[in-house]
């Protein structure tokens, strides 16, 4: 079933969720912890959020959203120029809070820290920040809500790195806890495509680079 099929009758049509973690930061090199941080886009970011204006062109997109931050809404403001749509902002999209790994790379913080981190990213989350689980379950309240007001249709996402990979370990039935192992890593302005009709979700591709 495509996006503007319907299914059965009575059943929902399904939307197609393209889900995008935003261009490169500047805090990207080093690998620092940005969270809830409201940090840039570098030129390599600003230049793949070009490429994902170019792709999404010609994905027959029908609506753009973001994460209130301004790294995900310059990385999504090209492609809505170029479809002439509006960026919609939804503060569910935002990042996990990473509370006291905020603006540090590992080798900054406690070490007893980063290995209950390591061996639980939830039940080992940094002091000070949003439950993984919680973070997850607000995320995926706003896909729910976006798939419902574009029903059949195809949305560009543009969200984050972390935020991305809870989701879709809490729709694919995954324990959220395995999301670093399982889903290892989100490329800048990578596409991951996202089926959703009802409580029903299908993961049709992930991490795809432009």
């Amino acid at each position: 079933m495509t996006a503007n099929d319907t299914g059965p009758a009575g059943q929902a049509a399904a939307t197609t969720l393209y889900l995008v973690r935003h261009g490169q930061t500047v805090w990207h090199a080093e690998n620092r912890y940005a969270g809830i941080s409201d940090i840039g886009l570098t030129g390599t970011g600003r230049e793949q959020a070009r490429r994902l204006a170019e792709w999404a062109s010609g994905a027959e997109i029908d609506a753009v959203w973001s994460s209130p931050l301004s790294r995900t809404r310059a990385t999504a403001a090209p492609a809505a120029s170029a479809l002439g749509l509006p960026v919609t902002v939804d503060g569910d999209l935002v990042e996990l809070d990473f509370g006291t790994a905020e603006g540090h790379v590992l080798a900054e913080l406690p070490p007893a820290e980063v290995a209950a981190f390591r061996a639980d990213p939830v039940a080992g989350a940094f002091p000070g920040g949003e439950h993984p689980v919680k973070a997850a379950a607000r995320g995926i309240g706003a896909l729910r809500r976006i798939a419902h007001r574009h029903e059949g249709e195809r949305v560009l996402v543009v969200t984050h790195n972390t935020l991305l990979r809870l989701m879709l370990c809490e729709l694919l039935g995954i324990p959220a806890s395995r999301y670093r192992a399982v889903f290892p890593k989100v490329g800048n302005c990578a596409v991951t495509e996202l089926r959703m009709s009802g409580d029903g979700t299908a993961l049709m591709s992930y991490n795809i680079p432009l």
